[in-house]
């Protein structure tokens, strides 16, 4: 019954997307024909020629009106603008509009040329997406505030009967009584112990009103939208009929996942060929999250390529013309999970280099493995020169581009390095690593070993797309003054 309520209400909203899509579309059309005047081509000098877009009718156009609203349609489904959300920030609406605006751009560039829409003006897609998209945001926030004000005046509740009676129970008890909003009501808990039979949990002002036995006569005697359970891993084999119950009765149920007392990674429900599992993953991100960043890299790492082909090709004479060998350093890295990768550097030593490493042990300047030399006689008078503004790197954009790195991440170490990592510094390999980071841009060799370990660390665990594009800006200033670099 409750899949079949919220197929209903995910068709409803489909529905009310399309309208809005078809709204849109008209509002778009008639915007692009009264405005006309604004896009105007100068073909010959002071005659202005209107583009014809104003002897177009509706019915022109209408073919298009049947390619966009399913578009949109599987856009928003793919986005996930019919999952649940009454859990969910309001930010996460407006970031499921943005992905489904660019999905939706793909998909209809891809139907028109496959279709041979060429009479589509761009000038008017492009209204067409900021119409549609504003709308579709505005028709999203208003359902989730009033569904949100609905609830707050216990309006569309879902009743939830508890399972556990310890204290993991009690402060998800206590977070549901926080959140008003979520529209949830407790009916009350059962335990596996007789003695927590009648009594209060913890102050949360829900009261245990059977045994694990006595389920089938709550679901029977109230009104139970879903049963939740709460209970040790040791008791896990105790609730086996309690879940069959729930399923012959229609009844959802759900085990709460944080079986273990995880200090780091978080926990998050997967599916591998109709096997559920909980998974628990130091870096959890969105799949779109991951696609906009790989997006990120792929594209801005061409163009940095592109834009800066003649810089390249200049130091690349420079390395040539001032000392001998190669103009290129190759080293093997170590990628996500511990992947080996070839890194790509523009050569700033003198050839031979690595055999005299030994000989400046005594002068090492950085604790752990890592081994930084300042004045480093090694080093090309060139190299310096590069090294101070982050010239030599400028190679690593083919690894960014390829795949083995990314824009913003944990610096990649050698694999002689890695080799001498504590285990908890071991977690940074839980991350592509990258040409930039929160080391790059706090001071990098002023700063001790350990906490650059940290600061890769605090990345991880605080990543998000905002986070890299503040990293990337701050990485700008920092390569352009030289700091911290020797």
């Amino acid at each position: 019954m409750l899949k079949e309520h919220d197929a209903v209400i995910r068709r409803a909203l489909a529905i009310l997307d399309a309208m809005v899509v078809t709204s849109a579309f008209f509002i778009a059309f008639g915007l692009r024909q009264h405005f006309h005047s604004f896009y105007r081509m100068d073909l010959v000098p002071g005659v202005k020629v209107v583009a014809d877009f104003s002897s177009l009718s509706i019915s022109d156009y209408l073919i298009v009106l049947f390619f966009v609203v399913p578009i949109w349609g599987c856009s928003l489904y793919f986005s996930g603008a019919y999952s649940r959300w009454r859990t969910r920030p309001v930010s996460d609406i407006v970031f499921v509009i943005i992905r489904a605006a660019l999905f939706m751009s793909v998909g209809f560039g891809t139907a028109a040329f496959l279709f041979k829409l060429k009479f589509v003006s761009r000038a008017f897609f492009i209204i067409f997406l900021m119409v549609s998209s504003i709308l579709i945001l505005s028709e999203k926030l208003c359902i989730f505030f009033i569904m949100r004000y609905a609830r707050r005046q216990g309006h569309n509740f879902r009743r939830l009967l508890i399972v556990g009676a310890g204290n993991r129970a009690s402060q998800f008890i206590k977070k549901i009584n926080e959140h008003k909003e979520w529209g949830f009501r407790i009916v009350g808990a059962v335990d596996y112990e007789a003695s927590y039979s009648g009594k209060e949990i913890n102050g949360t002002g829900v009261t245990v009103i059977g045994l694990l036995e006595d389920i089938p006569k709550i679901l029977k005697n109230y009104s139970v939208d879903e049963v939740i359970f709460i209970v040790p891993r040791s008791q896990l084999n105790l609730i086996e009929n309690s879940i069959y119950v729930c399923e012959t009765s229609g009844v959802r149920a759900s085990l709460a996942a944080d079986l273990f007392e995880m200090k780091i990674a978080r926990a998050y429900l997967t599916e591998l060929e109709g096997t559920p599992l909980v998974t628990f993953e130091t870096t959890v991100a969105a799949e779109w999250q991951r696609f906009v960043k790989r997006a990120m890299d792929i594209v801005l790492s061409g163009l940095g390529m592109i834009t800066l082909s003649p810089l390249l090709l200049a130091v690349a004479i420079l390395i040539k013309a001032t000392s001998p060998g190669r103009i290129f350093f190759f080293q093997k890295r170590v990628s996500l999970n511990n992947r080996k990768f070839v890194l790509y550097k523009f050569r700033s030593m003198y050839e031979g280099a690595h055999r005299k490493q030994g000989e400046l042990a005594s002068k090492n300047m950085m604790e752990g493995p890592v081994f930084k030399v300042k004045d480093d006689p090694r080093i090309t008078p060139i190299g310096k020169f590069m090294r101070k503004f982050s010239i030599d790197e400028l190679p690593q954009l083919f690894n960014v581009f390829a795949g083995h790195m990314s824009l913003v991440g944990p610096r990649a170490l050698p694999a002689y390095e890695v080799a001498k990592l504590e285990p908890w510094q071991r977690r940074r390999l839980s991350m592509r690593p990258g040409l930039t980071c929160l080391w790059q841009i706090s001071g990098r060799n002023k700063i001790g070993f350990e906490e650059w370990m940290k600061l890769d660390l605090q990345y991880i665990d605080n990543w998000s797309l905002w986070l890299d594009i503040k990293i990337l800006a701050k990485t700008i200033p920092v390569v352009l003054f030289g700091r911290g670099a020797y």
